[in-house]
């Protein structure tokens, strides 16, 4: 067992002692990357202070990027010149290592899972967002304002919330853009969607049940495990998550990505959000929480509206992040809270303090309120509607026995071969190592189902991070491996 010091006499929150120790053990190299951390329930029996606690110290770690979550084994602890710079980087079409560190212990890093870490000339990742079109000039010109007046207010602590200013320009953007009807006060700023996941079990409690699609947000599935929520899988049809599933479940909680399923791509149909908006207001204790994670790229037809601007009952919990449109490291996300769980988040969690700089807080309602956030959106927009196009277009002519499907929005496309099999995860390693073969990176769908079942081999593949000539360069290096 790692070794933990807290003081119960001090007035800084237990979860914080917790997370400030452990993030300097791994700055100080005294815990080594790879190495595994106790788990919540076994640190929480040993400290003996409650899992929640834990659970927001483990959560904080996992948001900076000092620890890693792997699905079903727990948490690993990351290797720390990862934090600013993996010391990868393009060069004539290949990654090449340049970094001070030397090549063997990067590789002993990466090894450290247990798993020898291939490199690739095309990773159809389906993360991360093109940081060519980044606004550089107007970000550094924004935090040079925020500081030019010796502005002491920013180095307060700010409300527990996050700043009221930031929380207006998320109001006017969310109900602009997704049609969410909320008060400024029903809107939580915190860093990252994985905080915010960890925040809402505060929250909702224990011995919560959560519904999940299946397939499903893997990363958003191993939280509510690791706070130990039963989870039940739900099939999700050509309409959204099914209704007859969830009714025969004991579930009290369901988590959907109604815009746009990930990973699937589809919709919910109108029909199927009343009648889980109708599931929901049957009972007291149900809610749903609506993760929003990419509303804003669709590339036919109009907006689809959130699920939470449907909502009659107060039962919608709404997430979204920053981190598709602007960047990943800016690790700003938001929830809007109903109106009664305002009551429990104050009781519950409302002594938390926002884990948003203020400073970071500060730029961004700027980056908003000045018209910036717009103007880039609709750049990004356009950008990746041509990337879209163009790995349509790529895939169209391979000549794949595969239909395309998930195009019309999103920054990911799907590839699904053949017929219904009960193989067909077995399909889809076979096709994802062929694809390695050749250098090129593909994902397996059967990495976010939680249960499996009789289906479509399908192959997930991104282009956000791609240049056109990368799209290119893959999908005739995936010719070769497949055809």
């Amino acid at each position: 067992m790692i070794t933990v010091l807290i003081d119960t006499a001090s007035k800084v929150p237990i979860y914080e002692q917790i997370y400030i120790y452990l993030r300097e053990e791994i700055r100080n190299g005294n815990i080594a990357c790879g190495t595994k951390l106790p788990s919540g329930r076994g640190l929480a029996n040993y400290l003996e202070v409650s899992r929640n606690t834990i659970d927001m110290a483990y959560g904080q770690l996992l948001s900076e990027g000092y620890i890693e979550s792997v699905p079903k084994k727990g948490y690993y602890v990351c290797a720390l010149e990862n934090l600013y710079d993996d010391g990868w980087h393009m060069t004539d079409g290949r990654y090449d290592y340049h970094n001070t560190v030397s090549r063997q212990s990067k590789q002993s890093a990466l090894d450290s899972f247990g798993e020898k870490k291939q490199t690739y000339a095309v990773d159809f990742s389906l993360s991360g967002v093109d940081m060519d079109y980044f606004p550089y000039s107007k970000w550094r010109k924004l935090m040079k304002e925020c500081l030019i007046d010796d502005n002491k207010e920013l180095f307060l602590a700010g409300d527990h919330q996050g700043d009221l200013e930031l929380r207006q320009a998320v109001q006017t953007y969310l109900h602009q853009a997704r049609g969410v009807q909320c008060d400024v006060s029903q809107i939580v700023i915190g860093a990252g969607s994985d905080y915010m996941l960890l925040l809402l079990s505060r929250i909702m409690g224990e011995g919560k049940v959560i519904a999940m699609e299946n397939p499903t947000y893997t990363q958003a599935y191993t939280i509510f495990d690791s706070v130990g929520y039963e989870i039940v899988p739900v099939a999700v049809d050509d309409q959204g998550m099914s209704m007859d599933a969830l009714k025969d479940t004991n579930a009290n909680i369901a988590y959907v990505t109604p815009s746009h399923q990930f990973p699937l791509g589809t919709v919910m149909s109108a029909n199927r959000k009343r009648q889980l908006l109708a599931w929901a207001a049957a009972e007291k204790d149900r809610y749903i929480i609506e993760d929003d994670y990419d509303s804003e790229f669709r590339y036919s037809g109009k907006p689809i509206p959130a699920l939470q601007s449907q909502d009659p009952f107060g039962k919608v919990i709404y997430v979204g992040t920053l981190s598709k449109v602007i960047a990943p490291a800016i690790r700003l996300s938001y929830m809007v809270l109903p109106e009664e769980c305002m009551e429990i988040y104050s009781k519950r969690a409302g002594f938390y303090f926002s884990t948003v700089s203020r400073i970071d807080q500060r730029v961004i309602s700027q980056f908003f309120l000045q018209g910036y956030f717009e103007r880039h959106l609709n750049r990004m927009r356009k950008i990746y509607r041509l990337k879209h196009e163009k790995l349509l277009q790529e895939l169209k002519s391979a000549g794949f026995s595969a239909r395309i499907e998930g195009e019309s929005a999103g920054l990911h496309l799907l590839l699904a071969f053949g017929d219904k099999t009960d193989r067909a995860a077995e399909i889809e390693r076979k096709l994802v190592k062929k694809a390695a073969a050749k250098q090129v990176k593909v994902y397996a769908l059967a990495d976010y189902y939680i249960e499996e079942k009789e289906r479509i081999p399908t192959i997930l593949i991104g282009f956000a991070r791609l240049k056109d000539e990368e799209i290119v360069d893959g999908v005739e290096r995936l010719k070769k491996a497949w055809l």
